[in-house]
């Protein structure tokens, strides 16, 4: 039976990846214990508006195919639009959109992905956009958060929680990355059939077909404001 996927998304703010530790100023050695054991700090993170790096922000999403495997598949389109003030965390705002039709598919079958964009799937004519807008968000530690957010995938909106840690940042680096850099991982699961994508779901008590739930997980940077003088 061919893989049937639906989609996941979500997500939302900060953690970063700055050059490695052998080069970044200031930066203690990875052998060094109380580099091991530092939470990244925000103290130096100016507020105000981050957008993802596209060259490093990654969106994949499993689903669960025949019992067998967990069929993984990514979006290559992701734009989102983060306020943050780092001293208030728990007000940050996070707006993301996906554009379903940049789905990347592992070796797909010819006419795989046609399937997918149709009506019984993502209907990607009538609905050309996912998108996800953060309405809660809560610290659960020194560097992680829970999100909450509306998620409208297929034209339906329901809320979706994400799971993030923050993994550092900086304020830009002269000569080198004049913005201001933050980077997040993040991870989360949702039902698809609570999108109005059912198709392909196994009766009760068979693998036949595709799960309903979908896992997913987003590695992300985002670029800010430029450095101050």
């Amino acid at each position: 039976m061919k893989p049937l996927l639906p989609v996941s998304i979500g997500l939302i703010l900060l953690a970063a990846c700055s050059p490695s530790p052998k080069n970044a100023p200031g930066n203690l050695t990875s052998s060094s214990p109380s580099a091991a054991s530092a939470a990244p700090s925000v103290d130096k993170i100016p507020a105000g508006e981050y957008r993802t790096d596209p060259a490093h922000t990654a969106l994949t999403f499993t689903v669960n195919h025949l019992g067998y495997s967990h069929y993984t598949a990514q979006f290559a389109s992701l734009d989102a639009h983060l306020t943050l003030d780092p001293a208030h965390p728990e007000a940050a705002v996070l707006k993301v959109n996906i554009d379903p039709r940049s789905l990347r598919l592992p070796t797909p079958p010819k006419g795989f992905y046609d399937e997918l964009m149709g009506k019984q799937w993502f209907d990607a004519t009538a609905f050309p956009h996912i998108t996800f807008a953060s309405t809660k968000i809560e610290k659960t530690g020194v560097n992680t958060a829970r999100v909450t957010g509306d998620l409208t995938l297929h034209g339906i909106t329901k809320p979706v929680v994400l799971d993030v840690t923050f993994n550092g940042g900086y304020p830009g680096m002269a000569g080198f990355d004049p913005q201001a850099r933050i980077g997040f991982s993040a991870k989360g699961a949702f039902k698809r059939s609570d999108f109005g994508m059912g198709y392909g779901i196994p009766a009760p008590g068979s693998q036949m077909g595709v799960g309903d739930e979908v896992a997913f997980t987003i590695e992300t940077e985002m670029q800010g404001p430029p450095l101050k003088p």
